[in-house]
């Protein structure tokens, strides 16, 4: 199994993909609250180390994948979504090649 990284980089991470998300009035939504709430509760000290608390950290760690992964997959999609029915010549275009042109006609003409 991989390691994890520390809590408050995760704490950190998920906030980041967060504001991403929501924007720059993230630290007023009801997600931001309860992130932050979690992670006050689930707080290691030196006395207390328990199966809970691996549970919530494994937890919070595929939630940042998550949203990371949510965020990446709308960029891709955003970008190479089609965006409905093209003529050929703009097809052919898009890939890098040219249409035939008809000899003594259509598209010898200038």
């Amino acid at each position: 199994m991989a390691a994890m990284a520390p809590a408050l980089r995760v704490c950190r991470g998920i906030l980041k993909e967060l504001r991403a998300s929501i924007g720059p009035t993230y630290n007023k939504s009801l997600a931001y609250n309860y992130v932050m709430d979690q992670f006050r509760k689930n707080k290691i000290t030196g006395e207390r180390y328990c199966r809970a608390q691996q549970e919530a950290h494994h937890d919070s760690n595929t939630y940042l994948c998550l949203l990371g992964s949510t965020r990446t997959h709308l960029a891709l999609h955003k970008m190479y979504h089609g965006k409905g029915e093209c003529s050929q010549e703009s097809a052919a275009a898009m890939v890098g090649l040219r249409l035939p042109t008809q000899p003594g006609g259509k598209g010898w003409e200038k």
